[in-house]
């Protein structure tokens, strides 16, 4: 979850592009964008009562976008500052979902998910087209806390990230440049607490930065993107699992490998845990919409009871 923040009164800057973006089909702002956040303190990505406010690293440059409702009309505005303003409200109906289609998906045959899917159906699955915004923090996140890998993402991006244009919530920034990254330190890696097996894995993918992005931009098929992602070394399955699911949209990539996940699912399909071969058993029937499958089951208010051990939440900073 991304935490909600009122926005300064007295801040009129003109946006430097604006659109109206008008979909098709319902959509459902906080579903669809929910992932773009990591976390309570992702300088990135912050909510308000009307809508999120997000920054990107566009190719144009930095920018801020704030999407809201301006009328009841289902009909979403867009607002974007800093150079790459026009890049960001180009990129709304793909971040919205528009590409997204869930028509072939069946699951009459299941009430949790039928009943999901009726209260959710302006659930879509966000594209943002920006790879090193997913790939960098899902790096960050392998196989440690939540709250450990938000509290890195944060520090790194506080400490090296550049405010963000235009007249966003205190305290947001765009993450660093390809080569900003690069010069990080490995002593600041370690004092933002992402020990050294993942700062060696976000470094390797930032030795290839600019060709990865172009390999995974021009891939002809998502399996092409997903197979670019594994050649990087530390770039596994749930990783890239969890980088297509935000850059590309991918609406049948399932992270496995996740703490959690495979539980949850077993837990609202049939009743008890199972492990990832049974969770990708029980996902095999909804094939091409696994992805989709999961977020219904995440939007469908099904509460999961997490029993046994804890993972313990370690600092990997030097004292």
């Amino acid at each position: 979850m991304t935490t909600v923040l009122p926005v300064a009164a007295g801040r009129h800057a003109p946006p430097d592009a604006r659109t109206v973006y008008r979909p098709e089909v319902p959509v459902d702002l906080p579903g669809t964008l929910a992932l773009l956040g990591r976390g309570p303190y992702d300088p990135t990505t912050q909510w308000d009562l009307g809508g999120v406010w997000r920054t990107w690293r566009t190719p144009a440059g930095p920018a801020t976008l704030r999407v809201h409702r301006p009328a009841g009309d289902g009909s979403v505005g867009a607002d974007a500052w800093g150079p790459g303003a026009a890049w960001a409200v180009e990129a709304v109906p793909a971040l919205l979902g528009r590409e997204d289609d869930w028509s072939g998906l069946d699951v009459s045959a299941h009430p949790l998910l039928r009943g999901s899917l009726h209260r959710n159906p302006g659930l879509r699955l966000a594209r943002t087209g920006r790879l090193l915004e997913a790939l960098l923090p899902a790096i960050i996140e392998q196989r440690v806390t939540s709250l450990e890998a938000y509290r890195s993402w944060a520090r790194l991006l506080r400490w090296y990230g550049e405010p963000a244009p235009g007249p966003a919530p205190d305290g947001m920034r765009v993450i660093p440049t390809i080569e900003q990254w690069r010069g990080i330190p490995s002593w600041d890696w370690h004092r933002a607490g992402v020990d050294p097996r993942r700062a060696r894995a976000a470094q390797a993918v930032l030795a290839v930065a600019t060709s990865l992005e172009r390999a995974t931009e021009r891939a002809q098929t998502l399996q092409a993107a997903a197979d670019a992602l594994r050649t990087i070394p530390g770039v596994g399955l749930w990783t890239t699992a969890e980088t297509l699911q935000r850059t590309h949209a991918h609406p049948d990539l399932v992270s496995v490998g996740d703490y959690h996940l495979a539980h949850y699912v077993g837990e609202a399909l049939i009743g008890r845990r199972v492990d990832d071969d049974g969770m990708l058993e029980l996902l095999e029937p909804y094939a091409g919409h696994r992805q989709r499958v999961v977020r219904l089951i995440l939007a469908s208010g099904f509460r999961f009871e997490r029993r046994g051990p804890r993972m313990a939440v370690q600092d990997h900073r030097w004292h």
